[in-house]
């Protein structure tokens, strides 16, 4: 397959970018080549070869959640500047 002007217009139309008069020549060549690169890479011998979904074959070794109360609520509000018996009071930062 060949890119030519009218493939760069559409292309650049469906990724909703602007592209100037100039650029187009570059861009038909630079999409000519990639092309080419992966119409050579359709000519390697995978057969055999198992499809790689992760790059290694190690597993995470997740803990478990376990929620503990580390700290109680006192402690918790003593540097706060402002709070009330249970939470911290923070100034307003959206306008309706």
């Amino acid at each position: 397959m060949i890119i030519d002007k009218n493939t760069v217009y559409k292309v650049a139309d469906l990724a909703r970018i602007e592209i100037k008069e100039n650029e187009v020549d570059h861009l038909t060549q630079e999409m000519n080549k990639i092309l080419t690169f992966m119409e050579k890479l359709n000519e390697l011998d995978t057969e055999g070869v198992t499809p790689l979904v992760y790059m290694n074959n190690e597993t995470n070794v997740w803990r478990e959640d376990i929620a503990i109360n580390e700290i109680s609520v006192a402690d918790g509000l003593k540097n706060a500047a402002l709070h009330n018996e249970s939470f911290f009071m923070v100034p307003k930062i959206i306008e309706k």
